[in-house]
């Protein structure tokens, strides 16, 4: 196995690791995940360093592991942490290569290390619904061009973002551009009261009838800005995903991409956080979520 490229990160111990963890996941001391009971007491694992907790109620023992994403893994917990440091803290995001570089595993073993992390990410930062302006776009991704016709974009996966002006963004993959799943998406995302500020794209008409108030600028006649009429917003947002997308993973899969939405959304609702609350962040929201190889291989994608 290859050594680790982070040699200018002070080394932590597997024990250190987990009492960080616990921290995080149990700020008020350890909690059964299988019968939430509070009694819990450590046992010391018989030749080796490693200590077990036990449940007092239910009597089953477990690890601070267990019902996480990190529940099987027999990657150490020590590289676990730094990957999740990487990911959240890379603006354009970073390629499994580069985390099979670094930390000294595998490719396969970062690869599906990174879907995992992802997967944490996908639920959000945040509920509700999107407020005050709301800045609503679609732009299409990936594909090779092989023989299709010229200007069709079907070798592409069209994508929808919505932007709240100064706060947060979804975005998500959708089958097809229409009118029906545009209006659909929207009314699921954003609340009645917000103002809406989208091209001049027809599938968006009627929205005023909707929402308190819709306003477009028209970008085939080189309209960009009309006072604060503008989408700069989401398009910014999908200029950092194209650049992540064609600097970083290079290509990705139609399958795979809700997942890298998910990792791009997480870090720009976190962008006003530092480094470190955004993993914490992350961490924190490691339990409950699990991901097995064969549900996440059905289509490779870096």
């Amino acid at each position: 196995m290859k050594k680790s490229l982070l040699t200018e990160t002070p080394a932590i111990s597997e024990a250190a690791a987990r009492a960080h963890l616990e921290s995080i996941r149990w700020p008020n001391g350890p909690v059964c995940p299988h019968c939430s009971g509070t009694g819990i007491y450590r046992l010391k694992v018989k030749n080796t360093a490693r200590e077990v907790l036990k449940c007092a109620g239910c009597r089953k023992q477990f690890t601070v592991t267990v019902g996480t994403i990190f529940e099987g893994s027999h990657i150490p917990l020590t590289k676990w942490i730094q990957a999740f440091q990487l990911v959240c803290s890379s603006k354009k995001g970073i390629s499994a290569h580069q985390l099979h570089r670094m930390l000294g595993i595998t490719y396969k073993s970062a690869w599906f290390m990174s879907h995992r992390i992802r997967h944490v990410m996908t639920n959000g930062t945040f509920s509700g619904k999107l407020g005050g302006t709301v800045e609503v776009d679609e732009t299409y991704i990936g594909g090779k061009k092989n023989q299709v016709k010229w200007g069709s974009r079907s070798h592409k996966t069209p994508v929808v973002a919505l932007v709240e002006r100064g706060g947060r963004v979804r975005s998500f993959v959708l089958p097809v551009v229409n009118a029906e799943n545009l209006k659909e998406m929207i009314r699921e995302n954003v609340d009645v009261s917000s103002k809406l500020m989208t091209d001049s794209f027809n599938g968006y008409k009627g929205l005023n009838e909707e929402f308190s108030s819709h306003e477009t600028v028209n970008h085939y006649e080189k309209e960009y800005v009309r006072g604060e009429v503008t989408t700069n917003a989401v398009e910014g947002f999908f200029s950092l995903l194209k650049r992540g997308i064609n600097g970083t993973f290079h290509h990705i899969s139609r399958e795979h991409l809700h997942r890298y939405l998910a990792e791009f959304d997480f870090r720009y609702n976190a962008r006003k956080a530092t480094d470190f609350e955004r993993n914490l962040s992350a961490l924190k929201a490691t339990e409950g979520k699990r991901l097995q190889y064969r549900s996440a291989s059905k289509a490779k994608g870096n």
